[in-house]
């Protein structure tokens, strides 16, 4: 139906569909040439002085890389669309996608997942309980621990944890986990290795994320609590406990929607410094390991599967709040 103003939901929807397409494509630009300007050169990676003077060059000729760097982009795009991303320059020629999308981004996925889900759960569920007792210990508390939590380094946090719980008291596994299926194993071994060597990463990115979603609910919820429709709510003799999640937490949850929007490429991306402190073979480790190799096909495939998540995720974000939020115009 259309707006007060006149306008519908569908054209404005067709507009969103259309910015997003035309920043997908800038990003698709950027994160060619990006690579193209970043110090190195990756031929080194592909051939050794050892190499006869023709296999070096059938080498090149086979990347692309001995031709102009518009016609670079031009292949670069038609191979895009085409589904085709290039081959690896540090894993012998694998395709990227096969790169990416291995274990490497289950174990990505599942790392990320498991944090953010932890975090956004006991992040709203605390800062709901803060704002319901503001000025009390219980706030105050909260509110301090969260955000030193928040200001630690990763990599600080991830190594005190390895040096106490793993080193001294042999909690936490030190590092590696088994990352290509469970073939010398049955099923249930392999599941109960994996939740264990998660332990570590899961805790340290868990404390880095949580922090911001319960800062974010406690104050929504604070601003909630002075409009008008939450007094009238007393005032009908509502229990506490219907006031406070029927009512504050439901209208507080519309600032969520865009900071989990944001997070949600932390799914994929993957967490670059935990992954290396932990050994956890996942898509942070392998931006690490492919910057290192000058693997310029391997960045271009994380960075632009990456960049797309975002885009979209900012996309139905944006769609949702038409639908949350009634104050919404076209």
């Amino acid at each position: 139906m259309p707006s007060k103003d006149g306008s519908k939901p569908g054209r404005y929807i067709l507009q969103r569909i259309g910015q997003t397409i035309l920043v997908w494509f800038l990003i698709v630009t950027l994160n060619f040439f990006l690579f193209r300007i970043m110090p190195g050169d990756p031929r080194a990676s592909l051939i050794s002085e050892r190499m006869p003077p023709d296999v070096r060059q059938r080498i090149v000729e086979r990347f692309g890389l001995d031709l102009p760097i518009f016609n670079q982009f031009v292949l670069y795009i038609t191979n895009l669309f085409q589904g085709d991303m290039g081959e690896s320059f540090s894993h012998f020629g694998e395709a990227v996608w096969v790169t990416i999308f291995g274990h490497r981004f289950m174990n990505t996925a599942l790392l990320m997942g498991a944090a953010l889900f932890i975090s956004i759960t006991i992040g709203m569920i605390m800062g709901v309980v803060a704002a319901s007792r503001r000025d009390s210990k219980t706030d105050t508390g909260s509110t301090i621990f969260f955000l030193v939590a928040y200001s630690i380094p990763v990599f600080w946090i991830g190594l005190l944890l390895l040096l106490f719980f793993g080193f001294h008291f042999d909690l936490v596994p030190i590092a590696g986990t088994i990352t290509r299926g469970y073939t010398h194993t049955n099923f249930l071994d392999y599941a109960l290795d994996y939740g264990w060597h998660m332990i570590g990463p899961t805790l340290v990115l868990t404390l880095s994320f949580i922090g911001v979603f319960y800062l974010i609910m406690r104050d929504s919820v604070l601003d909630v609590f002075t409009q008008d429709y939450m007094l009238a709510a007393r005032a009908k003799g509502l229990k506490e406990r219907t006031i406070l999640y029927g009512h504050a937490m439901r209208n507080a949850m519309l600032p969520m929607v865009s900071v989990i929007a944001v997070n949600i490429p932390y799914l994929i991306s993957g967490a670059v410094i935990t992954e290396f402190v932990f050994s956890w073979e996942g898509l942070g480790l392998l931006t690490y390991d492919s910057v290192l190799a000058n693997d310029f096909p391997v960045l271009q495939g994380i960075f632009l599967f990456l960049a797309t998540i975002t885009v979209l995720a900012n996309l139905i974000a944006d769609l949702l709040y038409l639908y949350l939020d009634p104050r919404i115009r076209y």
